[in-house]
């Protein structure tokens, strides 16, 4: 079992950063957030695998938002800059064990921390 807490959420305006921190008490391969905004679905917004190697962005965010890793603390980060509205979400941290076919299984989840943006 391996368990996920986030840290960072908070509110800010429009054109801000904030980073957000989720911390695993174990090893884990693959490691992403998620967010949902009220009324709708959840999304993937990045992932990063445990090499480093690779790494995945939803294209509303590329270029603004860097998740990083690091592996000796099983620590995950979130940079997100020049936050928008639309970016206002309940964010999720996620680890995966293993490799799975679909990218959007994972095997345990953090408790969310909210992100509010105001105009």
């Amino acid at each position: 079992q391996v368990q996920l807490v986030e840290s960072g959420g908070g509110s800010v305006q429009t054109g801000a950063s904030l980073r957000l921190s989720c911390a695993a008490s174990g090893r884990t391969f693959t490691m992403g957030w998620f967010r949902q905004a009220p009324g709708k679905e959840r999304e993937l917004v990045a992932s990063i695998t445990r090499s480093l190697v690779a790494t995945y962005y939803v294209d509303s965010v590329k270029g603004r938002f860097t998740i990083s890793r690091d592996n000796a603390n099983n620590t995950v980060y979130l940079q997100m800059n020049s936050v928008k509205p639309e970016d206002a979400a309940v964010y999720y941290c996620a680890a995966r064990l293993g490799r799975y076919s679909n990218p959007l299984t994972y095997d345990y989840w953090g408790q969310g921390t909210q992100v509010t943006v105001s105009s």
